[in-house]
């Protein structure tokens, strides 16, 4: 687990509402702050080919303030010139276009700004000349103008005015709604577009964007799960939901027809330190006191309190180890499932007497069996002192031989990706996730699409990935295969219930994949280096005191990377290796 400082603050969280999905919120990963959040928009401009419909994708600048080099949709804030365009609007005016968004009043603006910002990053101008039919390609006239709109001479207003352009609101369809969380250096409340793509030439304008492609969406997943391009949760879940259709058509009858989505962002009444406070979106407790708590009573707990049993769901429990630190957080979670005479623990725990004689007291010695997630020793000695007591099975995976393990961990019952465990709250799925260690499982709890991840995902931090039992290729890929599933919250090892976990997974690929960016980087300016020598530049952003175990997670990207033929080691001096030219 790496501190929350590790994490760059433009990717440490997001919101995001989805109408294909659930709402989508990544705030209560850590806290929050007050700033202004500006309005804007976002377009996907969409066209359809022989092999299925692509979307245009641009790359920002890797001199961007927020975001650099990643790519990203056409988009930007709502300017005030906006609000000047509503004599020239078709399709929709802003009482329309407000209804459209879930909004009292002052939708078009958005919609509006979606227009501008693709017209002026991309060259794209989505408009209806003077007889009504839709601008097919560019005069000299609109080339120049969208020039003189870069460089603020020039408005959009202005340039309907002069050429008598109408804008079509009504080609646009809702998709989308994103809220930057807190952290980065702006935050903005942006509305993500769709729109079938005129046949207009694209050119990036070469300051904010440096680069444009037109990608089927499942190729852009693709690329960014190799790391080969750079992409950000909102986008990854816009390119999710395209990939679901076969023409621009059918996306757009889509998006039409769905209603928008309420955004979590109100406070929630609960018990904090034992007073009774108000949790707000950004705090780690908020998704899970919403969930315990829906008719806001204000009774759900927002401390974790060592030995002190909460109630999830049914037929579930989580009792919290006393064992809190930098490595830990509030406690390992001990998960009991079930009940009489029918009960499987997840994860007992450390050696620890006094957290064993909860789980006993808990579950009146009635256990059936337990479950490991892993065989560090913060999760799995406390299964021998269960065994002995009640008898109860042990299942897990056998532990590496490493001296980080737990080697005295012997599981009567080995498990296998795939197997299905069943319990009094339900059936679990095993699901093998290597890469925080080989042996690494996580279980879904599928009739309560819960998630118990162990130390594959925690909350408020990042995983150490640590070599040689700790793969960074392994991690990456097992955090993709959870998308696989059908999961709507999390249950870490260490900290609160997590709401949205595909959010969560983009959230935490796009993290390591950001990383790997800027350990190449390192490489390529400082290499040949030491690792001790890579870490001081790799990771600049965090505190000196934790370079320590920051340099096990850069050792396994280099290792990653020497697999993957970027970065060679020599007498323990890393280079990176320039890939041939295609």
């Amino acid at each position: 687990m790496i501190p929350r400082s590790t994490i760059p603050v433009h990717l440490q969280t997001a919101t995001v509402v989805f109408r294909y999905r659930r709402p989508v919120s990544l705030c209560h990963l850590f806290g929050s702050y007050v700033m202004e959040i500006r309005p804007a928009a976002t377009l996907a401009l969409i066209r359809d080919t022989d092999e299925g419909i692509q979307v245009l994708l641009l790359q920002r600048t890797w001199d961007a303030a927020f975001l650099p080099g990643f790519y990203v949709f056409p988009g930007g804030a709502v300017d005030a010139s906006d609000h000047a365009c509503q004599q020239w609007l078709d399709g929709h005016d802003d009482r329309s276009a407000s209804a459209a968004l879930g909004l009292p009043d002052g939708g078009a603006p958005f919609m509006i700004a979606a227009i501008r910002e693709c017209f002026e990053e991309a060259g794209v101008l989505l408009a209806l000349k003077p007889d009504g039919s839709l601008l097919q390609e560019h005069t000299e006239a609109t080339c120049k103008a969208r020039a003189d709109m870069n460089n603020g001479t020039l408005t959009l207003a202005d340039l309907c005015q002069q050429q008598r352009l109408k804008l079509p609101l009504d080609r646009l369809a809702y998709l989308s709604h994103w809220v930057t969380p807190p952290g980065p250096p702006s935050r903005f409340d942006t509305r993500f577009f769709v729109a079938a793509a005129p046949p207009q030439q694209v050119s990036h304008d070469g300051v904010e964007t440096i680069d444009h492609v037109w990608l089927s969406p499942a190729d852009a997943l693709e690329d960014h799960r190799m790391g080969r391009r750079l992409l950000v949760a909102p986008t990854l879940r816009t390119l999710r939901i395209l990939s679901d259709f076969d023409t621009t058509a059918a996306v757009m009858a889509f998006a039409h027809g769905q209603p928008a989505e309420v955004i979590p962002h109100t406070p929630w009444p609960a018990q904090k330190n034992r007073q009774a406070s108000m949790i707000e979106p950004g705090e780690p407790a908020y998704h899970e006191v919403r969930k315990l708590d829906p008719e806001q009573k204000g009774h759900a707990s927002a401390t974790i309190v060592p030995g002190t049993a909460t109630l999830l769901g049914p037929q579930l429990q989580r009792l919290t180890a006393g064992n809190p630190g930098m490595m830990t957080g509030p406690g390992t979670n001990t998960y009991i499932l079930g009940g009489a005479d029918d009960v499987t623990v997840i994860d007992p725990g450390p050696d620890d007497a006094d957290h064993i004689a909860r789980i006993l007291a808990l579950t009146g010695h009635r256990i059936r069996q337990v479950l490991v997630t892993h065989t560090h020793r913060d999760h799995s000695p406390g299964a021998r002192a269960l065994h002995a007591a009640t008898g109860a099975a042990v299942m897990g995976m056998a532990a590496p031989d490493e001296p980080t393990q737990d080697l005295e961990f012997q599981a009567s019952k080995a498990l296998r990706d795939g197997d299905t465990v069943t319990t009094g709250a339900g059936t679990l799925r095993v699901i093998h996730t290597p890469g925080h260690a080989s042996n690494h499982l996580c279980y879904l709890l599928e009739s309560q699409k819960i998630l118990f991840s162990g130390d594959h995902i925690m909350q408020g931090s990042t995983v150490v990935i640590n070599p040689p039992d700790g793969d960074m290729t392994a991690y990456l890929a097992s955090l993709h295969r959870l998308l696989q599933h059908d999961i709507d919250y999390i249950a870490p090892g260490h900290g609160f219930l997590m709401a949205h976990a595909h959010a969560i997974v983009d959230f935490l690929t796009t993290h390591r994949l950001s990383r790997e960016r800027k350990v190449i980087t390192a490489l390529s300016d400082h290499g040949p280096a030491t690792l001790r020598a890579l870490t001081k530049h790799a990771y600049d952003d965090v505190p000196v005191a934790i370079h320590g175990v920051a340099s096990r997670s850069l050792l396994a990207h280099l290792i990653k990377l020497e697999a993957d033929g970027k970065a060679l080691n020599q007498s323990d001096q890393w280079t990176f290796v320039q890939p041939p030219s295609t």
